[in-house]
């Protein structure tokens, strides 16, 4: 987003407007409602796709129920543990003895969904490729995605001159070939228990570009921080709203003489903070989700952390606060943001937005760091 601009409205606008309307843009987006629909053939693995999504294991508290046999039997909201307004829809697997395809298209009613990932775990089929053109015919967005790729590469991981990038090619242009009749589209090869691998950011990226700009930002929001990549785009997003946060946290008062007071509004910036600390999967409870799945004691990854601020953050959470999570103190992110700020009081807006910008650039930057060396311990930063 454009700082000068910012700037300069600063000084064309009332400030309280100002204030307000950052305030305003700030809290739609994460408001801006986001409805994946997920479907496929009955087995296919949507379930377990809708958790990894979500960053939950199959046996967390919410999670979608996973098994062999057909375990959704009607449409099933599931909302985001930590942005509820996002939501992953699991629609019946279509073919299955009591949900024929036709019975489908009336039951979904396809205007509530912002796209539909249709899923299999083998070839896709005629039911797939009768739902992706009942889709098209609605004019809404619809994704190919290939499931459980790890099973495929590991069944033929001991033949005679292996080649696992061959292996996806031969997989990929498989599942084409049954798609002809709905053109040359894409096929996203994926494994729900291993994100990092294969096209799980492939189909994110793609995603992000489909979508309006607000949308973008909740998918961005929704998906958990399980590579470099993922971390950097996050960061990108997290970056364009420091400004807003900026305006928002500026409560404007006007005094008997010419000269502006303006109180940074620390509720505003702590909010703001804690959400980027969930974003980035710094939380307990996804650091902890990140250690199960690459095997790593979760006292390794918490032990990444260094930033004093992302310390006071997680101190700040945590059910139990203690006075010292590491061999130092840690301070209170109260204290630390007052720290930070050498004077409540500027000559006008434009000082203190850039004040404020600075502090949660910094700060930023100390959680995205802290994130790194986190996925660096955990084996994840190639």
């Amino acid at each position: 987003m454009d700082l000068s601009g910012a700037f300069q409205r600063l000084g064309e606008e009332d400030p309280n407007a100002a204030v307000a309307k950052a305030k305003e843009q700030l809290e739609g987006l994460d408001s801006v409602t986001l409805n994946i629909a997920v479907t496929g053939e009955t087995g296919a693995g949507k379930s377990a796709f809708i958790n990894a999504f979500r960053g939950l294991g199959d046996d967390d508290d919410n999670s979608a129920p996973t098994g062999i046999t057909e375990t959704t039997t009607q449409i099933t909201k599931y909302t985001h543990p930590t942005k509820s307004n996002i939501q992953l829809w699991d629609l019946p697997g279509i073919g299955m003895p009591k949900f024929k395809a036709n019975k489908f298209l009336k039951e979904v009613q396809f205007e509530t969904y912002d796209l539909f990932i249709i899923i299999s775990s083998e070839r896709f089929k005629e039911n797939d490729v009768f739902l992706a053109k009942e889709i098209q015919k609605k004019k809404k967005s619809f994704y190919f995605v290939r499931t459980k790729i790890d099973n495929d590469i590991r069944s033929v991981a001991q033949k005679r001159n292996f080649n696992e990038q061959q292996e996806l090619c031969t997989i990929r242009e498989d599942c084409k070939r049954n798609l002809k009749e709905v053109g040359n589209p894409k096929v996203f090869l994926i494994s729900s228990y291993d994100l990092e691998k294969y096209d799980f950011q492939d189909l994110v990226d793609t995603l992000e570009l489909d979508l309006s700009e607000h949308k973008r930002f909740a998918l961005v929001q929704s998906v958990p921080v399980y590579s470099l990549a993922m971390l950097e785009k996050k960061k990108e997003y997290m970056k364009n709203l420091i400004w807003l946060a900026a305006l928002a946290s500026a409560l404007v008062a006007f005094v008997p003489n010419p000269v502006l007071s303006l109180v940074i509004d620390k509720t505003v910036l702590t909010t703001f903070l804690i959400g980027c600390h969930y974003n980035l999967g710094l939380n307990e409870k996804s650091l902890i989700k990140l250690s199960e799945r690459m095997d790593k004691p979760v006292s390794q990854l918490q032990s990444a952390i260094k930033s004093p601020l992302t310390l006071a953050v997680m101190n700040k959470l945590a059910t139990r606060p203690r006075a010292s999570m590491t061999r130092n103190p840690v301070n209170s992110l109260d204290d630390l943001l007052d720290s930070r700020f050498l004077v409540n009081s500027f000559q006008n807006a434009t000082e203190a937005f850039k004040a404020t910008h600075t502090v949660l650039s910094g700060a930023l930057n100390d959680m995205i760091n802290d994130m790194r060396q986190v996925l660096q311990a955990a084996g994840l930063d190639e």
